[in-house]
């Protein structure tokens, strides 16, 4: 028995690094036929998503709309192509929608979009998803339902007052179906984090909020999955996953570089992504 699971945690470990790097290809084809920007953004999740897909969320491709399913919320809604691409991926609608991502009459808008199957919400003004998902999650255990709420944030946003609202509001309500995850890549928009507006102390943050904290490598595909395995990480609280994270990983030139927030990758710098991607296993 110990063997079998020893396998099957290695299979689902090797199915979710090579669903992230499919998800990782599929972004960088989506960016650059759209000239698009934030796949910086989109890179630092792969991981995540493909962990949070591949494995943990009790989803129906088939039926969107099932009302026991669980929520995820991307908070961080420039992030969207890459996030139509797991949806994608897992069957919620046709691969060949990638074809026409952040095009004009493209069903698979540049911020997320409640109108694709798969999508909870729209998001794209920052600081919103948190407090949608509190309000999800707070249905859910008024009425009784096993459903968890997941909210993907990412570290600029939480220059966000809502945030912090949200951040007390969760607790308070004993929101223990909740799963707040912080993208913590550590650049934003116009600038390194630190430098924009620290965050530091973190984690101490949360924990006087009481929230109940995990710190990860947002990278690490088991340390992910056996960290959203735990979760409630302490009944009766919201629970908190810091994933420390690097902007534009798995490709060299791209990796910690602000310009890649909103850079879209030339003809050659495509073709040498994809050939990063296809030497990994």
């Amino acid at each position: 028995m110990y063997f079998t699971l020893k396998l099957i945690k290695i299979k689902n470990m090797v199915d979710s690094i090579n669903l992230a790097r499919i998800l990782r290809t599929q972004t960088l084809k989506m960016i650059y036929k759209a000239n698009a920007s934030h796949i910086g953004t989109c890179l630092s999740m792969a991981d995540i998503l493909a962990v949070l897909y591949g494995e943990i969320l009790n989803i129906d491709p088939k039926n969107p709309d099932w009302s026991k399913r669980d929520r995820f919320i991307l908070s961080k809604g420039h992030g969207a192509a890459i996030l139509y691409a797991a949806l994608a991926e897992k069957g919620f609608f046709p691969c060949q929608w990638l074809d026409d991502y952040s095009q004009n009459g493209s069903k698979l808008t540049g911020h997320i979009s409640h109108y694709v199957p798969g999508v909870e919400v729209s998001t794209g003004s920052l600081g919103h998803g948190l407090s949608i998902g509190c309000g999800i999650a707070l249905a859910g255990k008024r009425d009784n339902k096993r459903y968890r709420v997941f909210v993907l944030l990412s570290d600029g946003e939480l220059d966000e007052g809502s945030n912090w609202e949200a951040f007390l509001f969760a607790p308070h309500h004993q929101l223990d179906n909740l799963v707040a995850i912080i993208d913590y890549n550590k650049i934003q928009s116009f600038g390194i984090v630190k430098e924009v507006l620290d965050l530091e102390p973190l984690k101490a943050k949360f924990d006087a909020f009481r929230w109940s904290t995990k710190e990860i490598d947002g990278h690490d595909h088991q340390q992910i999955a056996d960290t959203f395995k735990q979760i409630p990480f302490v009944e009766g609280f919201p629970s908190m996953i810091i994933a420390h994270t690097i902007k534009g990983k798995g490709i060299s030139f791209m990796e910690n570089q602000l310009a890649w927030h909103y850079k879209s990758p030339s003809t050659e710098q495509l073709t040498q992504a994809l050939a990063e991607l296809e030497l990994k296993i």
